[in-house]
């Protein structure tokens, strides 16, 4: 679960079991040689890769995904993440679409991960807990129920039951969707609970403002089945931001709360009766660019060519950091480190800006930051510490979005499902009308 703003960013992986460190005293600037393949096949190389990681590093037997694994492979590690799942799923919908590797492989782990999930997947009222073992299932030591991560699944699962034609898929990705009793995690509230815990019950902190949340709500609300009421989505705020002369709606919150949601849901051309979120996101992108800018002086490596960082290992560990906040600063310890999910995460937003990032880091620092399974997940060229790491969300993200960007491929699939539609309709989503005076925030 990635809670911005609650002091409840909590994983098992708090620490890093290495971080390869080596500090100098000084920033170079890499002057390699400029990625030479076109844009295109820059993304068909992340696109390809990042599936690596979804294929590889998931159990063959239950299909469910590492939270994390070495950028290189051979990693040993047993925590997958649910959230890392639905990211995966979706992966194998584009996987299967581009040929990665056979339809009856891919078609026979779908089938296989949904199996899992429906019929021995722990869950309660239809909610799962953000960690568990790969193989077995269990809980992951004593880690929450989380409403977040379970939605990022659920996204993956509805990706899948709309994509493939197998009736079998589509009949265990209805039960795993349908059984979900979303009135529960509101906890006799307005808003729903970020999660609960079997030894104390619900987490005091909710959903209460705009930051990745819209994916909750919009499924919950177009449920057959257990419905959130359309007011909900009326019962978070939308607190602003103004950041050298954009102003976009946000919590105080890191880049990745911008974009999620956005992984699946279609927003382009439409609003509801605050906002075109799509438009926000691009305002929040260019805004989060400027205020990397604007450190330049801290930290001499953000550049045109390289900015961008979003919750995500660091050198000593793992952290919700991001900016700019309303007051104008950061969010946790910025160093100067670079997330390339920050942009690979942006890319429908501001194309040209944030390839322009990532084609730099394929060229100047090549198998520096280059692995086996795309990106590493951050690295801090200040210090020279590039992180052992990728993490299933940070590839996730990033590979459904240059999607998103090239063909539109998850949107179309998604955006088809009729409980879907639902959802969206009863928040109150038309078409974009220029015209129509925006309903002001609260």
């Amino acid at each position: 679960m990635r809670i911005c703003g609650m002091g409840l960013l909590a994983s098992p992986l708090m620490v890093l079991a290495s971080c390869q460190k080596h500090a100098s005293p000084s920033f170079v600037e890499l002057n390699g040689a400029p990625f030479e393949g076109t844009d295109e096949q820059l993304l068909e190389d992340i696109q390809r890769s990042s599936f690596d990681f979804f294929w590889n590093e998931a159990s063959s037997k239950t299909g469910q995904v590492k939270d994390r694994a070495l950028a290189n492979g051979n990693d040993s590690r047993m925590m997958s993440s649910i959230a890392a799942t639905g990211f995966g799923l979706t992966s194998l919908c584009i996987g299967d679409h581009r040929g990665y590797r056979k339809s009856a492989e891919i078609i026979e782990r779908v089938r296989n991960t949904l199996r899992f999930i429906a019929n021995d997947l722990h869950n309660e009222h239809g909610f799962f807990f953000h960690f568990i073992h790969m193989e077995t299932g269990n809980r992951w030591e004593k880690c929450e129920l989380s409403s977040i991560d379970s939605s990022i699944l659920l996204c993956g699962v509805l990706t899948a039951r709309q994509y493939f034609a197998d009736q079998e898929i589509k009949d265990l990705a209805t039960k795993i969707y349908q059984r979900v009793d979303w009135p529960w995690m509101l906890n006799g509230g307005r808003t729903l609970s970020m999660g609960w815990h079997p030894e104390s019950g619900f987490l005091n902190a909710r959903w209460e403002h705009f930051c990745e949340l819209m994916m909750i709500y919009l499924l919950g609300i177009g449920s057959p089945t257990h419905p959130l009421e359309a007011s909900s989505w009326d019962a978070w705020t939308r607190p602003k931001i103004k950041f050298q002369g954009i102003e976009y709606i946000s919590g105080d919150d890191p880049i990745f709360t911008h974009q999620y949601s956005h992984a699946w849901f279609d927003f382009r051309n439409k609003r509801d009766a605050y906002a075109n979120y799509f438009d926000n996101s691009v305002k929040a992108t260019k805004a989060h660019k400027l205020f990397c800018l604007s450190l330049h002086d801290r930290f001499p490596d953000y550049s045109e060519n390289l900015w961008g960082f979003s919750a995500s290992d660091y050198v000593k560990g793992y952290t919700a950091w991001g900016g700019p906040t309303a007051g104008g600063g950061p969010i946790g310890p910025v160093d100067g480190s670079i997330v390339p999910c920050a942009t690979g995460g942006s890319l429908p937003f501001l194309f040209d800006d944030c390839i322009r990032v990532l084609r730099n880091l394929r060229g100047s620092y090549r198998e520096k930051v280059w692995t086996k399974y795309s990106f590493r997940d951050a690295f801090n060229p200040l210090i020279n510490w590039y992180d052992p790491d990728v993490l299933g969300l940070d590839l996730g993200v990033t590979m459904l979005m240059a999607e998103n960007h090239r063909t539109g491929f998850v949107w179309d699939q998604f955006m088809k499902d009729e409980d879907v539609k639902r959802g969206m309709a009863r928040a109150g989503f038309r078409p974009e009308n220029p015209q129509a005076p925006p309903k002001p925030a609260h």
